[in-house]
């Protein structure tokens, strides 16, 4: 092979790397970060503050992994419609950059990898992985006849707080129920601010979301939903006997909380948009207080 065709060929794998990186959203951290947030918290609560090195190590690169599978998967599942929304119609297998069937080789690569990462765990993390997959894989297709979604969202994304407690403990305790049942209401509010920006197109193309659920309530909704969810929290603390550095990172997150109210409450798309992303803070205080609880204890 000659230089130039080398270097032609080379050309061609660094722009076909940089359309898989963008298909599976590793420039957006934020999607992960929603993700990683509760499985650390879980993680962290089940372990009481001394997780596993290895366990650590598999629910981060498992959470990055099944996050990038799940993009692929949804850009797959919402190729005819993506065209047809501002915000999406630029993806690579919308505008027909990649083909149909790389995403769904991508979804099925990333979460073989992800499933190598539970071998040297107990059978029921195995289990919960099958769940979790298919979840994963079945979340595009219930904006089609759901009318909240995004609660089937909540717990997809929040699936890693069962394997969690089942890698650590063996078992499900009604904390991992508790702080699973949170992060479905999370999840309905921060992915409702995330649908307000493209309700307009939404309701263009037939999509159900919870922005089109909620109507004229949806801003009271979401602010319902942070309340369920800080709500959920205090349970869970209580039944882990949690003390008074977890309750203050629950503080941040309901200030933050508040916060988000002043961006969403006149629904414009910049501060609907500002709101989800600012979520990760959201996540971030309510884990810093449960590693500030053990680590004070």
């Amino acid at each position: 092979m000659t230089a130039p065709a080398a270097s032609g060929r080379v050309a061609a794998l660094r722009e076909r790397a940089v359309l898989y990186w963008r298909l599976t959203r590793m420039h957006r951290p934020i999607g992960t970060l929603l993700l990683l947030w509760p499985t650390l918290a879980a993680l962290w609560i089940a372990s009481r503050g001394w997780p596993d090195p290895y366990l650590l190590f598999a629910f981060v690169l498992g959470t990055l992994l099944m996050r990038s599978a799940g993009c692929a998967i949804n850009d797959w599942a919402d190729r005819d419609f993506d065209r047809h929304v501002a915000r999406t119609r630029d993806r690579p297998l919308t505008s027909g950059a990649i083909e149909p069937w790389e995403a769904v080789a991508v979804f099925v690569v990333l979460s073989l990898v992800a499933l190598l990462l539970i071998v040297p765990m107990n059978r029921l993390v195995w289990a919960l992985a099958v769940v979790a997959a298919f979840l994963a894989a079945s979340y595009p297709f219930t904006k089609r006849f759901l009318a909240l979604p995004q609660a089937y969202l909540g717990i997809a994304f929040g699936f890693g707080i069962p394997m969690a407690f089942a890698a650590v403990r063996h078992e499900l305790p009604a904390a991992a129920w508790t702080m699973l049942a949170s992060n479905v209401f999370w999840a309905l509010a921060y992915d409702t601010e995330y649908a307000m920006v493209d309700r307009d197109d939404d309701l263009k193309i037939g999509i159900r979301t919870a922005a089109i659920t909620f109507g004229r309530f949806d801003v009271a909704a979401v602010m319902a939903c942070y309340a369920a969810t800080l709500a959920l929290l205090v349970a869970a603390g209580r039944i882990e006997g949690l003390g008074p550095a977890y309750y203050a990172g629950l503080a941040a997150a309901a200030a933050i909380a508040g916060y988000h109210f002043t961006l969403i409450r006149d629904r414009g798309r910049d501060g609907c948009f500002r709101a989800f992303n600012h979520n990760n803070w959201f996540g971030a205080v309510v884990f810093a207080g449960i590693v500030a609880h053990y680590g004070l204890g």
